[in-house]
């Protein structure tokens, strides 16, 4: 019943004119043109200049449970904090040195300052233990200055230290879950001075490509021509990673104007095709660019195996001999028969998959064998060995 009510609609449609069936063809066309997957230009691009800086700083953490650095072995720990004491008015006994001061701990502060930061934000920092402390678990960071690479400070932190882990000891026995030995304090540091950002310098602003492809450059030109160059080139690719766009010189118009660029779609991009081999685990992983050519492939296992059996020589009576403890070593070399096997042509990342594991090799014999197929010609990927 529903289908009758639906082809008569149909066809009442169709005798109304002929141009409702070109909308529907016009429609029908439009949706299978869409492209399969779309991404925007802020997934593979950022604009150059706009980048977060590395902090660091060096500090003490106090407040501990007899759990901070031996002081004996640590004396940059006394150090500091007689040179703290000072800062603040106290003086500390010249036998200072031997105190044992195992409630604080010498840490290095590291934190990351946002593009854009401000005086007076708060920033996450990490606080990582630099001595031989057991545990920073209740303690507390003191004022520590964040300087850059160029010996500014940035950032002071202090606040209270959050430890993931857990840990008890007695009896000689000790158990202890995750790192004791660093933490985190959220909003930790209080950015004190600005970072100078290019953003509106110039009548252009370069965007970076996440990953080197002329292809990629090429297709976020045109969609910032097409969308935003209003008749003109506004965008032009420079190279493989670099794209230079004219932008509004008003700080309020360009921060709008990247905006509506960092929104733009453009079509994925297929990768080059690649085979990453990880030699320390025998990992090995395939992107869906990989195709293998016809070829022949022949691969036998070869196993070696030493044992070694004491032989304890025993001297006769009387010959004031001694007893000697030798060493009888046995090898056995054994070599499977390798097969020819024929693999066909694999357009796709399946069909590679299933010819490889036809080979019945173990990820580490597939290391060899890869390097030994590319090295013929046959696949066509770029092998990287991390």
């Amino acid at each position: 019943m529903n289908t009758m009510l639906a082809f008569s609609n149909f066809r009442r449609l169709a005798q109304q004119g002929g141009r409702c069936l070109v909308a529907l063809t016009l429609l029908a066309v439009g949706l299978t043109s869409l492209p399969a997957q779309a991404l925007r230009i802020k997934e593979v691009a950022a604009v150059q200049g706009v980048r977060s800086n590395s902090l660091t700083g060096y500090g003490l953490v106090v407040g501990l449970d007899g759990t901070g650095d031996q002081t004996t072995q640590m004396p940059y720990t006394t150090q500091s904090l007689s040179n703290y004491m000072q800062q603040l008015g106290i003086t500390l006994p010249p036998g200072s040195a031997q105190l044992q001061l195992k409630n604080v701990a010498a840490v290095i502060v590291t934190a990351q300052l946002p593009a854009f930061a401000q005086p007076g934000q708060m920033i996450d920092i990490n606080v990582s233990s630099i001595g031989n402390a057991k545990s920073l678990k209740g303690g507390t960071l003191v004022t520590t200055p964040l300087r850059g690479v160029d010996g500014e400070i940035y950032a002071l932190a202090q606040g209270n230290l959050v430890v993931g882990g857990a840990g008890a000891s007695a009896g000689g026995s000790k158990v202890q879950i995750n790192h004791l030995s660093a933490g985190r304090i959220p909003s930790g540091a209080q950015v004190e001075r600005t970072v100078p950002t290019p953003l509106q310098d110039g009548d252009t602003i370069n965007l970076g490509l996440n990953a080197s492809d002329f292809q990629t450059a090429r297709q976020v030109a045109n969609a910032i021509n097409s969308k935003l160059g209003k008749g003109s080139a506004i965008a032009r690719a420079l190279d493989g990673r670099t794209v230079q766009v004219r932008a509004p010189n008003d700080a309020d118009a360009r921060v709008n104007f990247i905006a509506d660029l960092e929104e733009l779609p453009i079509e994925s991009v297929a990768p080059a095709a690649k085979v990453v081999i990880n030699t320390r685990t025998g990992s090995i992983v395939l992107n869906q660019a990989v195709t293998l050519g016809p070829c022949a492939i022949a691969h036998g296992n070869l196993s070696i195996s030493i044992s070694s059996t004491p032989v304890i020589s025993q001297p006769n009576a009387l010959s004031a001999g001694q007893t000697v403890v030798a060493q009888k070593s046995d090898i056995q070399i054994k070599q499977d028969p390798g097969i020819l096997m024929n693999l066909p042509a694999s357009p796709q990342l399946s069909d590679v998959v299933r010819a490889l594991n036809a080979l019945g090799a173990t990820p580490q014999d597939l290391l060899a064998i890869l390097q030994a197929i590319k090295a013929a010609g046959a696949l066509n990927a770029e092998l990287e060995v991390i």
